[in-house]
C-alpha cells in the first residue's frame, strides 16, 4: 500500500530568512527547472484529453477531480487520527459524480455533486466544518461536470474544451510575464502579494488575443465580442486565483498539496480552470449551445 504523505508548505513568516542566503539564486534555478519539467509533462495530457474529448477527457477529468478532493479534504483537517474516511467519502463523490456526467446523465450528476456535498458536510465536526467542506466539493465538482457537459456537444465540444485551456492559460502566462516585468500596485496584497493588476491587465489582454484567434479559426461573425468575452473570462480566472489564495491562508499553507513538482497541487494549477468553466457552461445554456457557435 502506498502511503499519502502531507507535503502541503506551511506559509513562511513575514520575518523568514528562507532563500535569502547565496544559494537563493540556485533554489530558483532549481525551482524553475521543476516547474518547466512539469508543465512539459502536464500540458501534453490536457491538450490530447480536450482534443479527443470523452473517454480519455473523461478519465483525465475523473482523476484530476479526485485528486483535488484529497487535496481539498486534506487542506480541511478532515482527517481524525487513524480515519480517512470523511476524505474518502469526498473523493468518491466528486468522481462519482464525473462518472454520471460522462454516462450522459447531468442532471443526476449534479444531484450526486449537491446531496453529496450536503451529506458529507454534515458528517464534518462543526458547522463552519461542513460549510468548508461542501463548499470545496461543490467547488471542484460542478467545474468538472460542466467540462464533461460541454465536451460531449458533438457540433463544437472540442473546440469549446481547447478555448476554455487556452484562455486559462494564456491568462496564467500574461498575468506572470506583466506582473514580473512592470510590478506596480498590488492586486490583493492581505491574500496573495505577489498579484498586480499590471498581472491582471496582461492576463486580460493574452486570453483576449487567444479569444481573438478563436474567432478567426472557428469563422466566427463576432470575433471582437469573443476577443472581449475571453479577456472577462482572464478576470473570472483571477478571481478563482485568488479564491484558492484566500483559502490557503485560511489554512496556513503555502500550496494545496506537494504533487507537481515546482507547482504544489492541482488545486494550485487549476484554480482559474474551476471559476471558468461554470460561466462558459452558464452562457452556454442561456444561449442554448455553445459560446463559439453564436450566431
Amino acid at each position: 500500500m502506498v502511503a499519502i504523505v502531507d507535503t502541503a508548505r506551511p506559509l513562511a513568516r513575514a520575518d523568514s530568512r528562507v532563500d535569502r542566503g547565496t544559494d537563493a539564486p540556485v533554489r530558483s534555478a532549481g525551482a524553475l527547472r521543476q516547474r518547466t519539467v512539469s508543465a512539459l509533462v502536464l500540458a501534453p495530457i490536457g491538450l490530447a484529453a480536450a482534443w479527443w474529448g470523452p473517454p480519455l477527457l473523461s478519465v483525465v477529468v475523473a482523476v484530476a477531480a479526485g485528486l483535488m478532493a484529497w487535496e481539498w479534504g486534506r487542506l480541511c483537517r478532515t482527517r481524525r487520527e487513524g480515519d480517512t474516511s470523511i476524505i474518502a467519502a469526498i473523493v468518491v463523490v466528486v468522481v462519482a459524480g464525473v462518472v454520471a456526467a460522462t454516462l450522459g446523465w447531468p442532471r443526476p450528476a449534479l444531484a450526486i455533486a449537491v446531496l453529496g456535498s450536503a451529506a458529507v458536510g454534515v458528517l464534518s465536526r462543526g458547522r463552519f466544518q461542513a460549510l468548508l467542506v461542501g463548499a470545496g466539493m461543490l467547488w471542484i465538482a460542478l467545474p468538472s461536470i460542466a467540462l464533461i457537459w460541454l465536451a460531449l456537444d458533438p457540433r463544437a465540444g472540442w473546440a469549446t474544451t481547447l478555448w476554455i485551456l487556452a484562455v486559462v492559460w494564456a491568462t496564467d502566462t500574461g498575468a506572470f510575464a506583466a506582473g514580473r516585468t512592470f510590478g506596480g500596485l498590488r492586486l490583493a496584497p492581505r491574500f496573495s502579494p505577489n498579484k498586480t493588476w499590471s498581472g491582471l491587465l496582461g492576463g486580460v489582454v493574452c486570453a483576449a488575443a487567444v479569444g481573438a484567434v478563436t474567432g478567426l479559426l472557428v469563422a466566427s461573425p463576432h470575433i471582437g465580442a469573443l476577443a472581449l468575452l475571453s479577456g472577462l473570462l482572464a478576470v473570472v480566472a483571477q478571481m478563482g486565483d485568488l479564491a484558492e489564495s484566500i483559502a490557503k491562508r485560511h489554512f496556513g499553507v503555502k500550496d494545496s498539496s506537494g504533487l507537481i513538482p515546482g507547482h504544489g497541487g492541482l488545486l494550485d494549477r487549476l484554480d482559474g480552470m474551476l471559476t471558468v468553466i461554470p460561466a462558459v457552461a452558464l452562457l452556454t445554456l442561456c444561449g442554448g449551445e455553445s459560446v463559439l457557435t453564436w450566431r
